[in-house]
C-alpha cells in the first residue's frame, strides 16, 4: 500500500503514471473487453495493482482522452475570451446532434460515439476493479466516477450512481459540492440546483461551501435573483450556514464581471450598484474584505468609468491594512491608458514598483505601450518595451510589431537595439513553438 501516498494525475504531465493504467486505457480506447488478469512486471506480488491513485488516474484520463474534441483543444483557453455561459438543454442538443446541426457552448464539436464509449467503459471499469480485484472504493474514486458521468452529461446514470454510493455510506457533502461545481461549469445549472435541493435524499446537509458553490454556478449563467435568494436565506437569524467573506466576494465579483457581459448600459450600472451595496453590507456585518474582494470591485468600477469610487476603495484598502497587488494596479493602468491619461498610468506603474506591491509584467506594460504609440510618444513606448525585456518578460507579438511600425514611420528604427530585438523575436518564437507543441500533444492524445 506504499503507492497510496504517491501523486495522482491532476493535470501535471510530470506526474508518474502506472504502467497498468496505460494497459487499461489502451483496451478502453480500442473498445476491447477488460481482462480479469493483467500481465504484471512487478517483482513484488504483494503490492496491489489497483490503488486509489491508479483508479483515479484511469477515470481522469477517460474524460481527457474521450470527452474532449480535437477542434476545441487550444481554443478559448482563457476564461476572459469565452462567451457568457448559458443554461444548456440536453434534449435539444441531442436532437441537433441527430440532425447534424452545430452545437455551441461546452458541448461544441464533441464526438458522441466516443462519449458513449467512455461512459460505458468507465462504468465497467469502476465495477471491474471491485469485483475482480477486491478493490474497495472510497470518497476519491467515488468523486472521480461522478465527475465522469457529469462531463459525459449522463444525468440519469449520475442520479443512480449517487443513490448507490449513498446507500454504501461513501457519499459526503464534499463530493456533492464538487459535482455541483462541475455541473455549473458544464452549463447545467438547473441540474446543479436540483442536486443541491436533493442533498437530504442522500443523507447530506449543505454547508457554507455547498452554498457558495451553488451561488457561483447561478451567477455564471446570470441568475442573480436566485443567487441573492440563497444569500438572503443564509443571512436569516439562527441559520446553521451563515455566509462568510467568500460568499460576499463571489457575488461582488460576479456582479462586476458577468454584469458587464449583458451589453446593456443600464443593467451594467445596476450590477455595479448591487456590488457596492453588498460591499457596504459586508462591512456593516463585520466581515473583513480581502484583496480579492477589493480587486473585483475596483476592476468593475474602472471598467464602468467610476474612477472616483475606485480610488476611494483603493485608499480604503490601504487604511485597513490590506496591501494592493499587481492586479489592483493593473485595473488603474488599463483605465488611465484607455482614457488617454497616460501619465497617471505611468505613475501607477512606478508606484507599484516603488512600494513593492507587486512585480509588473506584460499585462502591466502593454496598455501603457499601446497608449503611448497611439499618442505619438513612440520613444517613450520604446523605453517601456526595453524595461519590460530587461525584467525578463517577453512582450506580445502585436505589441512588438506596433512599436516597430511606429518607429519605422518616424524613421527612428535605430533606437531599438538589435540585441533587444533579437531577444524579443527569439522569445516570441519559443512561446509559439511551446504552444504548438502542447496543442499537438493534446490532439494526438485525444485522437488515439
Amino acid at each position: 500500500m506504499g503507492r497510496e501516498g504517491g501523486r495522482g494525475v491532476t493535470g501535471d504531465r510530470s506526474a508518474v503514471v502506472n504502467p497498468f493504467v496505460h494497459q487499461i486505457l489502451a483496451a478502453i480506447i480500442k473498445n476491447q473487453p477488460l481482462k480479469t488478469s493483467i500481465q504484471s512486471s512487478s517483482q513484488n506480488p504483494e503490492v496491489p495493482i489497483w490503488t486509489t491513485e491508479t483508479v483515479t488516474q484511469v477515470l481522469r484520463f477517460i474524460t481527457r482522452i474521450l470527452f474532449q474534441s480535437p477542434k476545441s483543444v487550444g481554443n478559448q483557453k482563457g476564461f476572459r475570451h469565452r462567451a457568457p455561459l448559458k443554461q444548456r438543454c440536453l434534449k435539444t442538443e441531442s436532437l441537433k446532434a441527430q440532425k447534424g446541426i452545430l452545437i455551441l457552448g461546452p458541448a461544441a464539436h464533441r464526438n458522441h460515439a466516443k462519449i458513449n464509449l467512455g461512459l460505458l467503459k468507465a462504468t465497467d471499469f469502476f465495477c471491474w476493479v471491485e469485483t475482480h480485484f477486491g478493490f474497495v472504493h472510497n470518497e476519491l474514486t467515488c468523486k472521480e466516477m461522478a465527475l465522469v458521468l457529469v462531463k459525459g452529461n449522463s444525468l440519469k446514470l449520475l442520479w443512480e450512481f449517487l443513490k448507490e454510493m449513498s446507500k454504501k455510506g461513501i457519499l459526503n457533502i464534499a463530493i456533492l459540492s464538487c459535482v455541483i461545481k462541475v455541473l455549473g461549469e458544464e452549463g447545467l445549472v438547473n441540474e446543479a440546483l436540483a442536486l443541491f435541493y436533493r442533498m437530504k435524499r442522500f443523507h447530506c446537509k449543505p454547508d457554507v461551501v455547498a452554498y457558495n458553490t451553488m451561488i457561483y454556478a447561478l451567477c455564471r449563467v446570470g441568475n442573480f435573483k436566485k443567487a441573492k435568494f440563497l444569500l438572503e436565506q443564509m443571512e436569516l437569524p439562527g441559520f446553521r450556514c451563515p455566509p462568510d467573506t467568500f460568499t460576499y466576494t463571489i457575488l461582488i465579483s460576479s456582479y462586476c464581471r458577468y454584469g458587464m457581459e449583458t451589453g446593456v448600459r443600464k443593467a451594467t450600472r445596476r450590477r455595479i450598484w448591487e456590488a457596492n451595496h453588498l460591499f457596504r453590507i459586508m462591512l456593516f456585518k463585520g466581515f473583513v474584505p480581502d484583496v480579492v474582494t477589493y480587486n473585483c470591485l475596483i476592476n468593475g468600477c474602472c471598467k464602468t468609468y467610476r474612477i472616483d469610487r475606485a480610488l476611494e476603495l483603493f485608499d480604503d484598502m490601504i487604511k485597513r491594512g490590506c496591501l494592493p497587488n499587481r492586479v489592483t494596479y493593473n485595473s488603474f493602468i488599463r483605465y488611465y491608458s484607455a482614457v488617454n491619461e497616460i501619465d497617471k498610468a505611468i505613475e501607477m506603474l512606478r508606484r507599484m514598483k516603488e512600494l513593492n506591491h507587486g512585480t509588473p509584467t506584460t499585462s502591466s506594460y502593454t496598455p501603457i505601450i499601446h497608449a503611448l504609440c497611439e499618442a505619438g510618444r513612440v520613444v517613450e513606448a520604446r523605453d517601456f518595451l526595453v524595461q519590460l525585456v530587461e525584467q525578463g518578460s517577453i512582450p506580445r507579438e502585436y505589441t512588438y510589431k506596433l512599436v516597430q511600425d511606429a518607429l519605422n514611420s518616424l524613421g527612428q528604427i535605430h533606437l531599438l537595439d538589435r540585441k533587444d530585438s533579437e531577444k524579443i523575436e527569439v522569445g516570441i518564437q519559443k512561446r509559439i513553438t511551446q504552444i504548438m507543441k502542447v496543442k499537438l500533444i493534446m490532439r494526438h492524445e485525444i485522437t488515439l
